[in-house]
């Protein structure tokens, strides 16, 4: 009763100050006109203040505390997603991407979603061993496997020896590829030490486990993984260091117009 009676003394244009007043004169607004204005006025601030009490609960709400089930699905299967060494059993739509699994319904935000076609490697995890992109993969399809997202690199509160290149060698700036980056990195160090060839491996013939990677095979390997801020030179830096304990400064330099020109009518 105490919050009418304040509101109705709020839209009284007999309790403005003369600064009030002032405001609204030079708005043309008095008499019946002056009075609608301000309970309009009074209204739409009163409906922001209540949806304070309306939304704070859910937003306050944690992923854990949100039901297993929502709403019927007409496409519904039970799936084990084994995730950082632990098993989350879901029930989830048969169409559910395993990047909308992780972030909505294990609130594992780590885990990036960019372009949400494939294109820019922000939601790479690890599967089985290997990159994936987990908004094109199918969280029905990942039953039983093995995955690794950001979260679960770090062991016993110490980061990865990738994690702590990164930081090193500042291989970001905003910060949004940074996950998927590192993902993809930690992936790469394996397929280098099983010898697996990329684009720019010149004899297939004499690939070899335990590859010591160049700064192009790098750059080939990682170019999935695009970074908007263009971090790539420290991003190669932070992977030679983990890679062969190698932390000289890479050693790319600008090209000449010969090169330019050469690389332009190849």
């Amino acid at each position: 009763m105490k919050d009418i009676d304040k509101w109705n003394e709020a839209v009284d244009p007999d309790n403005l100050s003369d600064d009030e007043n002032m405001i609204l004169d030079a708005m043309g607004l008095n008499g019946s006109s002056r009075r609608k204005f301000l309970k309009q006025v009074s209204a739409a601030s009163l409906s922001i203040y209540a949806s304070s009490f309306f939304t704070s609960e859910l937003f306050a709400s944690t992923m854990k505390d949100l039901p297993e089930k929502t709403t019927a699905l007409l496409n519904e299967v039970k799936v084990n997603l084994r995730v950082n060494d632990m098993v989350k059993p879901l029930t989830l739509d048969s169409r559910t991407s395993l990047l909308d699994a992780l972030r909505e319904r294990l609130g594992l935000t780590g885990t990036k979603k960019g372009c949400d076609h494939g294109q820019c490697g922000a939601c790479t995890v690890i599967i089985e061993g290997k990159r994936n992109l987990s908004c094109l993969t199918l969280a029905a399809t990942c039953e039983g496997k093995e995955i690794t997202t950001v979260e679960g690199l770090a062991k016993n509160g110490e980061m990865h020896p990738m994690q702590q290149a990164f930081l090193k060698h500042d291989g970001f700036q905003c910060g949004y590829c940074t996950p998927g980056q590192i993902c993809s990195s930690v992936a790469l160090l394996e397929e280098a030490k099983n010898g697996e060839a990329s684009y720019v491996t010149e004899d297939l013939k004499k690939i070899q486990s335990g590859l010591t990677l160049s700064e192009e095979e790098i750059r080939e390997r990682m170019s999935g993984n695009i970074c908007r801020c263009g971090a790539y030179n420290n991003i190669v830096q932070a992977f030679k260091e983990v890679h062969t304990g190698n932390d000289e400064m890479p050693t790319w330099e600008f090209a000449t117009q010969e090169q330019m020109d050469k690389a332009k009518n190849a």
